[in-house]
């Protein structure tokens, strides 16, 4: 059957007159407002690289905070679920007061509060000279941490109800941490020696410290920290009906980079004993900035600790980010290794971004192992843009393509960046004419078919519907009237 579906995206659908949807295209590349329409219309399979809190829109996020009647600092923008006694600046006030003010006067506050929130919150009015990109993306999240803390409900059902509308039949989500009360402290201690074999690259070394860290948290039950989220978890799934006959979301753990190696390497465990009990749980992950400074100093330290883990449990997939760096954001000689020790060190089933792949050491190599293993790349166009400046050909994505790497087109963080999945297809299409519209195809194909979804039945399921849903499409398409 999985050759029958690779050979049907294959076929391009003609209609009477040899019009083929592949011509169409051609034909609208250079019009955004057209292929806005034809992609929107496009069955795009999945969306892998997902972060669900950058996901939701901020103006979900005020809409939260408003209900749940935070304080907010009205000068700085800090928000808290109370009022500190010690807190005696006369900015600090609750969203009620502010409503009720709004009510009593002709100077309407709210609305600019918004504004304002929505602009520190996403790239909302974002001028790319004020401020670092960079920075504005990613400190982002600090920024709205509180109302996504009480989003899940909402937020869910907000990228299921977006994703469907704009035709994409499974989401697989980097969901959140888990949380763990089981102490650890009392092993930071050995920070330093995980630092110093790091610096020596002693990885038989680091092994034999890392099992002896792993037979400690075991025995002070961490398991139970990633049951517990994960019946938490199956419980809001189900109850929220996420799952239906025209979509799917599936969920990955993550970690951060910027914890201290004990903890991160806990969390990590934590993470895979999640992903390890749990059909939902599909995959795990790395977040957090890679160019900053403990994301540079421990990168071999995560991978040999993703590398253990995979070890300890074979059966868990994972996807990381892995060379989201530019020239000029580190030095030039960090820029030949991130992507080489991700798919080599640590064994990823897939990588994020990717994008500084020509400078990787014998990168031709890397490309051509990536393609005989199946390691496909997660890439999210306007994110690079954004974030690293990186966009049309200083972008690998034609490297990748031209070696025959599988290629999923991701949105990575919509809500933040104020885009969507189509948008990513729309700048695809636009900047890159040699990817036609067969490749594109494929890409969305493989968005099924390198997903981490453990169900066979489900991802033969969404295989299915892909061919129906692009045979529905092609025949609109079609139907077109050529006025050219």
């Amino acid at each position: 059957m999985k050759k029958i579906s690779i050979a049907i995206f294959l076929i391009i659908t003609v209609n009477a007159g040899g019009q083929t949807v592949g011509n169409y295209l051609e034909k609208i590349r250079n019009n955004t407002a057209a292929l806005t329409a034809f992609f929107s219309q496009m069955p795009k399979g999945g969306d892998l690289h997902n972060h669900y809190s950058g996901s939701v829109y901020a103006e979900t996020y005020f809409d939260i905070a408003v209900e749940k009647n935070f304080f907010i600092n009205k000068e700085t923008l800090e928000l808290k679920q109370k009022k500190l006694a010690t807190d005696t600046s006369k900015s600090w006030t609750d969203f009620a007061t502010i409503q009720k003010d709004d009510l009593l006067s002709q100077h309407k506050e709210m609305p600019d509060l918004k504004l304002r929130l929505l602009q520190l919150w996403s790239a909302m009015d974002y001028n790319f000279t004020s401020y670092p990109s960079y920075r504005q993306f990613f400190e982002s999240f600090g920024h709205f941490d509180l109302p996504a803390d009480y989003s899940y409900e909402r937020g869910l059902k907000e990228l299921k109800e977006r994703a469907k509308s704009e035709h994409v039949a499974y989401i697989e989500t980097m969901f959140r941490t888990i949380k763990c009360d089981k102490p650890v402290d009392d092993l930071f201690a050995l920070n330093e020696r995980l630092e110093q074999y790091q610096t020596e690259r002693k990885d038989n070394l680091t092994d034999i410290l890392l099992d002896s860290i792993f037979s400690v948290i075991e025995k002070r039950n961490i398991t139970e920290c990633a049951t517990d989220f994960n019946s938490y978890l199956e419980k809001l799934h189900t109850s929220l009906n996420i799952d239906d006959s025209a979509f799917t979301m599936r969920y990955q753990n993550f970690v951060l980079r910027f914890m201290n190696p004990v903890q991160l390497f806990t969390n990590l465990v934590i993470a895979f004993e999640s992903a390890n009990r749990s059909p939902l749980v599909v995959g795990v992950n790395i977040v957090a900035p890679e160019h900053e400074d403990i994301s540079m100093n421990d990168y071999w330290l995560h991978m040999q600790m993703f590398r253990y883990c995979h070890k300890k449990f074979p059966s868990v997939k994972y996807s990381m980010h892995a060379g989201e760096l530019a020239l000029g954001m580190v030095k030039p000689e960090e820029l030949n290794w991130h992507i080489n020790e991700a798919v080599y060190g640590a064994k990823a089933n897939r990588i994020g971004h990717g994008v500084d792949l020509p400078y990787e050491k014998d990168c031709y190599s890397l490309l051509n192992y990536m393609r005989k293993n199946g390691v496909a790349v997660e890439l999210n166009l306007y994110s690079n843009e954004f974030i690293l400046k990186v966009k049309d050909d200083r972008h690998p994505i034609m490297m990748y393509k031209s070696s025959g790497v599988p290629i999923v087109i991701s949105s990575d963080d919509a809500g933040v960046l104020r885009s969507n999945l189509t948008d990513q297809f729309v700048l695809l299409a636009k900047r890159y004419p040699g990817i036609s519209y067969a490749d594109i195809k494929k890409f969305v194909y493989n968005s099924i078919q390198y997903s981490f979804i453990e169900e066979a039945e489900i991802k033969q399921k969404l295989r299915l519907q892909l061919d129906k849903d692009f045979k529905i499409f092609e025949q609109k398409i079609l139907s077109i009237k050529n006025s050219d």
